[in-house]
């Protein structure tokens, strides 16, 4: 069966959904609507996560923001005279994108993750907030290649807030094969204030610093992070060790920074490198996304979130 975009069903659920998921003025909760769930901490909203856009065919998340208010992604869509203008509908904030699946490229909009159904609908558990939803993977032919079971859960930490993207790719009808590209994996495009082009600062793990010193560079995190209205603010991209290889970083002095697994020769110019999941085979790819705020007497540890991350969601 073809995937839809079953809107209907996803309103009428919602309706259900927005009673369960209204937060008191101290917890996480959620709004759901037709389009988005709105992620609340207290009556503020901290980010939104989109799985229906009628320009952008993947899921993402916009407009993350600190425990402070403060926004850590770029806006969606980029406000002209504030805003550099470039991949105006491919970085829209966070995403899980990929440019090449079965030689289709779902990281420019010309083959589409589409919307099925919420496979675990949104709740409230464990202090988090968690859901997962069923999207079909989509050529421009509207020939379905197989499908994305993406869950999602957001939980505080002590500096901010961590964000767990955890999808399992499957097909009952043919191989998938991941290519060998830049534009492969998990993403974030930072605010403009927080960019390194505007002061914003980058190092991973190994204590490589900025863009073109952390570009290419394989490592178990990065940090983009800069200084916004006398607080430190930015965000941690961590994928998971238990993920089928080691990250590349493709990170760029304009904001953005992508966790990669897929490009050995994109990043070392060595031989290409594909990623084959068997007929009916499942293949799974966790990140974590710590969104921190620090004011001038406060400290993050990055390395002491990572491995929070690491035991928290083995």
């Amino acid at each position: 069966m073809k995937p839809r975009r079953n809107v209907l069903m996803a309103m009428v659920m919602i309706v259900i959904l927005c009673s369960m998921g209204r937060p008191s003025n101290a917890e996480l909760g959620f709004v759901a609507q037709a389009d988005r769930i709105e992620i609340t901490d207290g009556q503020s909203v901290i980010g939104s996560f989109v799985f229906i856009d009628p320009q952008v065919y993947r899921p993402y998340v916009m407009a993350l923001k600190t425990p402070g208010g403060m926004a850590v992604t770029r806006n969606h869509p980029p406000i002209p005279g504030t805003d550099a203008d470039d991949h105006a509908t491919m970085h829209p904030g966070m995403w899980f994108a990929f440019g090449d699946i079965n030689k289709k490229d779902f990281w420019r909009n010309q083959a589409k993750m589409v919307f099925i159904d919420w496979a675990v609908a949104p709740r409230v558990a464990d202090d988090r907030v968690m859901f997962t939803v069923r999207f079909g993977l989509v050529d421009a032919t509207d020939q379905t290649l197989g499908q994305l079971m993406l869950s999602i859960s957001v939980a505080k930490r002590p500096l901010g807030y961590l964000w767990i993207w955890d999808g399992v790719f499957s097909s009952e009808t043919q191989e998938l094969r991941f290519g060998d590209q830049e534009e492969m994996g998990l993403g974030v495009r930072l605010a403009t204030p927080l960019i390194e082009k505007n002061g914003g600062r980058l190092i991973n793990d190994e204590g490589m610093k900025t863009a073109k010193g952390t570009w290419g560079k394989q490592a178990l995190w990065s940090d983009y992070s800069g200084a916004w209205k006398g607080n430190e603010v930015g965000i941690l991209l961590m994928p998971s060790p238990k993920n089928f290889r080691k990250s590349w970083f493709h990170n760029r002095d304009y904001g953005l920074m992508v966790a990669n697994a897929f490009g050995a020769q994109a990043f070392t110019k060595g031989d290409p490198s594909e990623v084959i999941v068997r007929r009916g085979e499942t293949f799974r790819l966790i990140y974590g996304v710590l969104v921190h705020e620090t004011t001038l007497d406060q400290k993050v540890s990055l390395e002491d979130e990572y491995q929070f991350f690491i035991k928290a969601y083995p």
